[in-house]
């Protein structure tokens, strides 16, 4: 019985050597260890976002080949839009919104068109228009959309960065988005700067390509406005 078993584990020794040396043979150990290695989680480097900019490139149009042999093909203009970034900037301002109250139509109307008699002091020199804020331009999602026959015939035609400047003569760099003629990215900063509110009318002036004036006409809740810079407009006491 114990010649038996001593034999029995000589023979079993026997096998594994020579199962050992095929598996050498056929190079399974190396296989067995790239397979792990592949299989092994790996980090990832985080992506980096690329400023979004457009430019415009010729293009030809994909043409059959059964018209390789024929006259030149036509090209076409494509535009590329890259994300166009500004960076931060921290503020420790905080706005107390719970006590907000919304212009009425008639303090609108009546900012409005003192905001009119303001930009008709400004002369032609340069294009202006007038813009009465509502609250998505000042709390919220904070976009200022812009009139699109303005922004077709005045502005750049693609996205970019403008100023906007106030009347002490800072500077507020925000995005402007040309397909979607307005401002984005920047303009809460200013908004909350200068606590604009619903029912204030601005007057943009376009000094240049892409930098705004702005002159600020203020509403309160009686309707009766006030300009930030003076009043320009001459009262006749009675």
């Amino acid at each position: 019985m114990v010649m038996s078993k001593v034999k029995y584990e000589a023979l079993r020794q026997q096998r594994m050597e020579e199962n050992k040396k095929r598996m050498e043979e056929l190079h399974l150990p190396l296989l067995s260890q790239a397979l792990k290695n592949a299989s092994s989680p790996k980090s990832s480097p985080m992506k980096k976002t690329k400023p979004r900019i457009a430019r415009t490139v010729l293009v030809p149009v994909r043409r059959s080949e059964r018209f390789s042999n024929k006259s030149a093909p036509q090209y076409k203009e494509v535009t590329f839009y890259e994300r166009v970034q500004l960076p931060r900037r921290v503020t420790n301002r905080t706005r107390d919104l719970s006590n907000r109250v919304y212009a009425s139509d008639e303090s609108r109307e009546c900012a409005i068109k003192k905001a009119e008699a303001l930009e008709s002091t400004l002369g032609s020199d340069y294009p202006t228009f007038v813009k009465s804020m509502l609250p998505s331009h000042v709390s919220g999602c904070f976009w200022l959309g812009l009139s699109s026959d303005f922004c077709k015939r005045k502005l750049p035609r693609n996205d970019g960065v403008m100023l906007l400047v106030d009347e002490q003569g800072e500077e507020w760099p925000v995005i402007y988005l040309a397909r979607k003629t307005g401002l984005s990215g920047g303009w809460k900063k200013f908004s909350v700067d200068h606590d604009l509110a619903d029912g204030d009318a601005l007057v943009f002036q376009l000094i240049r390509s892409t930098v705004f004036k702005v002159f600020i006409i203020r509403v309160d809740n009686s309707g009766k406005t006030a300009n930030e810079k003076t009043d320009n407009i001459q009262r006749t006491e009675p």
